[in-house]
């Protein structure tokens, strides 16, 4: 899970959880057809996330979820 309180680009997203550990690497996930935002399959880095959206990564040790949430800090 990772606090929100704006949209943020997927590409972000997925380096922010710890699934990417670079922009390279969150590209070759999605050119590899690991992710999918809420169930469908997504290729485009800079897919908007907004809250409440779930995304799957399906790496070789298992799939790992991660869910955009809001900031409960401001």
């Amino acid at each position: 899970m990772a606090p929100r309180d704006e949209p943020i680009r997927l590409g972000m997203f997925l380096k922010l959880v710890g699934v990417a550990d670079t922009g390279g690497h969150a590209r070759a996930l999605l050119l590899d057809d690991a992710v999918t935002v809420n169930g469908e399959p997504e290729t485009r880095r800079g897919r908007q996330l907004q809250v409440g959206d779930v995304v799957v990564v399906d790496l070789p040790g298992g799939p790992v979820q991660a869910v955009v949430e809001l900031d409960d800090d401001e």
